[in-house]
């Protein structure tokens, strides 16, 4: 017999298990995680800065101290690989769910950080789109609320779930409006 407060393991409609640290009553299909295509997108980014550090570094060491300090080099193609992976679990960590009161946005893999904003205390909700979010169909919905500190951002969004999201938000913060 499963205990009633516990939260099932089960997957969101991502395939990604609903986070650990969810409230009793919750159920595990109210989380929602990011699109996959955040992962190669962050993927690019970390290969775009490293591989060119390793060459640059790799050929200003054999010029002026030799090939065999050359071989440091190689630090930025480690820190990459190690990148690779490290990347696919912040990825996984992303989660996001919609309740009654408030919006839930949770992430990480060492510091688990849950955000809670609730729907009349935001001000202002953002979709923005750069060009490599763009080129990989992904959208990013910022919230302001009046205290700085309580800002929350869920990256990875699909521009339609975005502009949903976004929608749904505005209304239930129009509703709820807590005022100054």
């Amino acid at each position: 017999m499963t205990d009633p407060t516990s939260v099932p393991s089960a997957e969101t409609a991502s395939g990604q298990a609903a986070p650990s640290g969810a409230a009793p009553g919750e159920t595990a299909s109210e989380w929602r995680g990011v699109e996959r295509a955040l992962l190669p997108l962050r993927r690019l980014v970390l290969l775009s800065w490293l591989l060119p550090l390793a060459v640059a570094a790799g050929v200003v060491l054999a010029l002026t101290l030799g090939a065999v300090w050359a071989s440091c080099a190689l630090l930025p193609l480690a820190v990459a690989a190690w990148g690779w992976g490290a990347l696919r679990r912040n990825w996984r960590s992303w989660r996001y769910a919609e309740r009654a009161d408030d919006l839930l946005i949770s992430h990480g893999v060492l510091w688990r950080e849950t955000t809670v904003v609730p729907y009349g205390r935001m001000q202002l909700v953002e979709v923005t789109s750069g060009p490599l979010e763009r080129r990989y169909g992904l959208s990013r919905l910022q919230l302001h609320t009046a205290a700085a500190t309580t800002d929350a951002t869920i990256p990875g969004l699909a521009p339609a779930e975005a502009a949903r999201l976004r929608d749904r938000l505005t209304e239930l913060g129009e509703a709820r409006s807590a005022g100054l």
